[in-house]
This record gives structure tokens, C-alpha cells and sequence, in this order.
């Protein structure tokens, strides 16, 4: 199978590879869904030098001297005193240009300092607005980062991490061990039971469930090494859906009257994204979709964000210079019955 190479990056690493077969799939899906937008994301999507990546500070064992460092490099923080929700012990900084600090090594017993992600995969974190004593649930919790970065907003009461796939739970397990110290571990479950099963497991249980659904995740698609798994994936494509709502619809037999659902993917498909959310909201008389154009409005500067058509639902598109996402985020209100 033909694959297109990207020109090696300043540091003299091996070029990715681009899987032809998955781009030729995006490009005949995102250009009809995206129009014009999709030339530019596909661009920042296939140029990892342009890739963006922040970082999270763990409050757990506060970075002094980084933050020191990350201000004479020109980092700022995001999200602070932009959102109605955006607690002062979460702080996250980024660059605005490529750059990439290296990772943190796991140790036993030795708390890490922080944690690298794209940015946008906060925005699901902060739209549940979580707060200190609520019990929550993190359907598809590996590998630990969402878990990590609700942490550093609150103190729940009880924090559920779900994880169907064993060696992903070991992954997650191994995240929560590296950020969270032991009085905080007292209150975090680690599970691993078939998402689809919660909600009958433990109905009307959480205040706030998180779920992170599985997706075509299209940043690593695009430069998968094996062609015929690619090919594989592609064909299942379109059972994901399916299962997506099927998680949908466990999380909400899950949260209790009055609690908040927030969705997400790390994909541009609007099957995926748009579609998903419409199914659960058209099925259920009790659950109604929460606006949060507000988030968009207020968080321009860092992300852009494309034309959904829902209110309750926000797509982040990788952008020159803000190279974030793809993430979509939707949230969901379950109202108290009589």
C-alpha cells in the first residue's frame, strides 16, 4: 500500500508516515463536512512538527520552578478567568508555537509534576464543571489523563474510572499512580467492566459522568503503519456509532436526576459526533441538551472551533497556530422526574 512520507522534523527523528488509504477516507468524508475548513486541518493533521502539546501542572506536586521557566519561554496559561468555570487549582500552559517538553518517567512513590496532552481534550473536563464531594463517574477513563485533569479541579467524593480493556486499565491505573497522592486513591474505583453494563450495575448513581467515548481517533488513523489494519478500521467505521450510543445510553441509566452527561471523541466525524448526540437526545423525554456556545465564544484565542448546528455540542478543528483537536464536546442535563 502506497504511504506518504513526511519530511523528517528539526530534531533528526524518523519520519511518520501517512496512511494513504485513511487519508483518501478523510478527504472524501471532511471535505463534505467541513468545506473549505478541511484544506487547513488536513494540513495541521499530516505535519506533526506542527503539532501543538500543553501542559497540565499536577497540584499534587506543584512545578515552581517549571512555571518560572515556562513564562521566560512565553507559555501562558489557559483558560483562566475566561470560563464561568475554570477552578484557580487547574493550570494548564501552552506555547503558541510547536513545542514539546519531554515526558515524565513513571517512579514508584515519586509524584509527576505534569502531564502533556492537547489542550482541547480539557474542554469535556471543565463543561462538567465538576465540584468537591460529587460522585463521577469516567466511563472510558484510559488512559487516566481526563481522570487526572478532573482532579485537579475538585475533591470528589467519588471518582469511578472505567476502563473495559485490561491492558489499557493497567495503563490507567499506572496514570492515576503517577499524579494522584494515596488520601486522594482512597476515594478513586478502578474498574473494569464493559461500559455498556454500568448503568444496570449501578443506576442513578453519579452527579456527573464523563463518557470519552472510543472513536476513529484521527490523528493516530492517519498514520497507522499497518495498511490493511487501516483498511480493517475503516470498514468498521461505521459500527462505531452503535456503541457510542449504546455507552450514551448506559451513562444516563447511570447519573441520577438532575446530573450532567458530557460527551466526547477525538474525532471530526459528525456519525461520530453530531449524530450520536441527536440519537440520545430524540430518545429520551429526561435528558436535554445543555448550551455551551458560551465555552466557544470565550475560548477563541486558543481554539477555533467549526459549525456544528447544535447548541449543545462544540467541534475543535486543528487550526495554524492553534493546532488543538479534532475534539467534539456535548453536555446533557438528566431532569428530575415526578
Amino acid at each position: 500500500m502506497m504511504v506518504t512520507r513526511l519530511k523528517a522534523n528539526s530534531e533528526g527523528k524518523l519520519a511518520k508516515q501517512i496512511c494513504k488509504v485513511v487519508l483518501d477516507h478523510f478527504e472524501t468524508q471532511y471535505s463534505k463536512e467541513l468545506g473549505d475548513a478541511w484544506s487547513t486541518t488536513r494540513n495541521i493533521l499530516t505535519s506533526p512538527s506542527c503539532w501543538q502539546y500543553a501542559v497540565l501542572f499536577n497540584r499534587f506536586n506543584y512545578p515552581f520552578e517549571l512555571e518560572k521557566d515556562l513564562h521566560l519561554k512565553g507559555y501562558h496559561t489557559l483558560f483562566q478567568g475566561s470560563l464561568p468555570y475554570c477552578p484557580e487549582s487547574m493550570k494548564c500552559y501552552l506555547s503558541r508555537t510547536p513545542d514539546r517538553m519531554p515526558s515524565e518517567r513513571h517512579q514508584m512513590g515519586n509524584l509527576k509534576k505534569y502531564y502533556l496532552l492537547n489542550a482541547a481534550s480539557l474542554l469535556p473536563v471543565l463543561a462538567l464543571e465538576l465540584r468537591d464531594g460529587e460522585k463521577v463517574l469516567d466511563l472510558c477513563a484510559a488512559p487516566g489523563g481526563k481522570s487526572v485533569a478532573l482532579l485537579q479541579c475538585a475533591y470528589p467524593g467519588y471518582l469511578h474510572c472505567n476502563e473495559s480493556d485490561s491492558l489499557r486499565s493497567r495503563w490507567l491505573r499506572q496514570t492515576l499512580e503517577s499524579f494522584i497522592p494515596q488520601p486522594v486513591v482512597n476515594v478513586i474505583k478502578v474498574s473494569e467492566l464493559d461500559g455498556r453494563e454500568m448503568g444496570d450495575a449501578q443506576p442513578e448513581t453519579f452527579d456527573k459522568v464523563l463518557v470519552d467515548a472510543p472513536c476513529s481517533n484521527d490523528r493516530s488513523w492517519l498514520f497507522s503503519s499497518d495498511s490493511q489494519k487501516a483498511a480493517c478500521r475503516i470498514s468498521q467505521r461505521r459500527k462505531l456509532p452503535l456503541l457510542q450510543i449504546e455507552l450514551l445510553r448506559s451513562a444516563v441509566k447511570a447519573l441520577r436526576p438532575g446530573g450532567l452527561l458530557v460527551y466526547s471523541t477525538c474525532t471530526l466525524s459528525k456519525a461520530e459526533n453530531q449524530d450520536v448526540i441527536s440519537e440520545i437526545v430524540n430518545s429520551y423525554s429526561n435528558i436535554m441538551p445543555v448550551d455551551i456556545k458560551g465555552m466557544a465564544q470565550t475560548c477563541s484565542q486558543d481554539f477555533t472551533f467549526a459549525h456544528t448546528g447544535q447548541e449543545c455540542g462544540l467541534l475543535v478543528i486543528p487550526d495554524k497556530g492553534k493546532a488543538w483537536g479534532p475534539m467534539y464536546v456535548a453536555k446533557l442535563k438528566k431532569l428530575c422526574t415526578m
